[in-house]
């Protein structure tokens, strides 16, 4: 029998090392905090056998090793390519065992480089994310490698998908590239993000808080908006991943893929009821989506963040699209400044990726008042305006009810270059609501009159019956088909067909100078 060659049982010797990462007693805490190692992680989220690992052995440059305590290969990162439903991602995965994930410049350098050929290749790039922060011994060459990885997500937004999953600490300039990137996950009780920690806070301010409280999951999925979705744990963390990834083309220049659709022409008779007859009523808007997307299935995006707002990933006729709806049952789905830029950010995402808007409308108009006005409700509204009408994707709006002045106008409104406009019967499109129409034009009238009240609530339905009904929008061709609501399903997706090779190009420039 041929004695092995030592130098293949060195190769062994080195990739189970490397696989090791910081050690079993390191290894065991990390599983100890409920947190599975960047291996694990990487199993869980690409398909069974398909990880190709690059740059493992890695390490940091020998004069940092001379002065650090520990030299482990892959320098606290794992990258690589593999496939997710059968579609080429790149991934890279912080190993906290290693030095607890803090990123150095040979770490930077592999998720460089692993970045750049994502883009090469035209596939997603996925980044689990579980780190300290910065590498202090490292210096400046610690920052600068931050600095790297900042740039490509800028250069490459709008390129590849970007999806950063929060799976453990992000503190510090380390936050700025999940913020970059298209969209983040994080694990509940498990991740964290901020700029400053607690210590620093209550030294420099006095006030004290948790880091869960500061920067947890639940912190940025309903009061920043940072977070897009949270999961209990990193399984779900990692499908939810799995599951975002198989909406969205694996770049720029391609569309999201077709699967096999549920009933195209399946009508949704409850929603011929769904409104109240009284228009001070709240109904679901949620209710009214679930009815018309495939599988009844809504993937919301930023679901306790800006509630006055829907924004999230369905199907319709097996494609892909990007619904953004108000929800009258919350605020009654008056627009203010963190909708305006719940709605900006996803048109413009869905829009750098082929995914067609859905839109479904009932709003009072913007939110008014004081507090509003000074923090830029204007500027923050022209976002969403902006948004809109840059966007060269397939655009679709339902008005389900109210659709009062720039609230009208904003939300893919005909003017706005949108491709097809319905509205039920119960659609209200007007300056304002009657009530202030009525307080403006007719307001020596009503002052005037034997019964001021009496005359006012008669002038309110005169208005409400001449200028609300859809058939005063649609004489002017502001609507292109005034619908039943169990038609909207059927009515999408034939639009969405006919609109399947729209092709339309804005005028050349550097970029657009949108207000932020």
């Amino acid at each position: 029998m041929t004695e092995e060659d030592p130098r293949v049982v060195q190769l062994r010797k080195m990739r189970q090392k490397a696989r090791e990462g910081g050690g079993s007693d390191r290894i065991a805490k990390q599983h100890a905090k409920g947190k599975l190692t960047a291996h694990e992680r990487l199993k869980i989220l690409l398909d069974a056998g398909s990880f190709q690992e690059l740059e493992p052995f890695v390490t940091a440059r020998t004069d940092e090793q001379h002065d650090s305590a520990e030299s482990n290969l892959g320098d606290g990162v794992v990258t690589g390519y593999g496939l997710v439903n059968g579609r080429l991602v790149y991934v890279y995965a912080q190993d906290f065992t290693v030095q607890g994930g803090a990123l150095g410049e040979m770490q930077s350098h592999k998720i460089c480089r692993v970045m750049d050929l994502a883009v090469q290749a035209g596939a997603p790039i996925i980044g689990l994310i579980d780190s300290g922060g910065a590498r202090i011994q490292e210096g400046v060459r610690s920052l600068g490698g931050y600095a790297e990885i900042f740039r490509r997500n800028a250069l490459y937004s709008g390129v590849i998908p970007q999806i950063s999953v929060i799976l453990g600490p992000c503190a510090g300039g380390a936050a700025y590239s999940p913020a970059l990137t298209d969209l983040i996950i994080m694990t509940e009780k498990t991740s964290y993000m901020f700029l400053t920690g607690p210590e620093v806070i209550k030294s420099v301010t006095g006030e004290i808080v948790d880091s869960e409280t500061l920067g947890g999951a639940d912190t940025h999925l309903s009061i920043s908006g940072l977070a897009h979705l949270t999961a209990p744990d990193e399984h779900s963390a990692l499908d939810l991943c799995r599951t975002i990834l198989s909406y969205l083309p694996s770049n720029h220049l391609e569309n999201p893929p077709l699967v096999v659709a549920e009933d195209p022409g399946r009508l949704c008779p409850s929603l011929n009821n769904i409104v109240p007859l009284d228009p001070t009523e709240p109904y679901s808007m949620h209710a009214v989506i679930e009815e018309i997307v495939d599988d009844r299935c809504l993937v919301e995006l930023q679901s306790t963040f800006a509630r006055n707002i829907i924004v999230g990933l369905a199907r319709m006729g097996g494609q892909s699209v990007g619904i953004i709806a108000q929800e009258p049952s919350v605020m009654a789905g008056v627009v203010d400044l963190d909708a305006a830029d719940k709605m900006c950010r996803f048109v413009r995402w869905c829009d750098c990726f082929n995914i067609p808007l859905v839109t479904l409308v009932d709003s009072p108009g913007f939110l008014p008042g004081i507090d509003q006005e000074h923090r830029g409700i204007i500027r923050h509204g022209a976002k969403v305006l902006y948004a809109y009408a840059e966007a060269t994707v397939p655009k679709i709006s339902i008005v389900t009810r109210k659709a009062y002045g720039g609230a009208y106008v904003v939300m893919s409104s005909k003017y706005l270059g949108t491709d097809m406009n319905y509205a039920w019967p119960s659609a209200e499109i007007a300056v304002m609501g009657p009530e202030g129409a009525v307080n403006i034009l007719y307001k020596k009238q009503v002052e005037m009159a034997a019964d001021p009240a009496a005359e006012r609530q008669r002038l309110v339905q005169e208005y409400r019956e001449t200028f609300l009904n859809p058939y005063a929008a649609a004489s002017l061709g502001t609507v292109d088909e005034i619908i039943e609501p169990q038609e909207t399903r059927v009515k999408v997706i034939t639009a969405l067909q006919a609109l399947r090779t729209k092709a339309v190009s804005n005028p050349a420039r550097r970029h657009g100078n949108i207000p932020v």
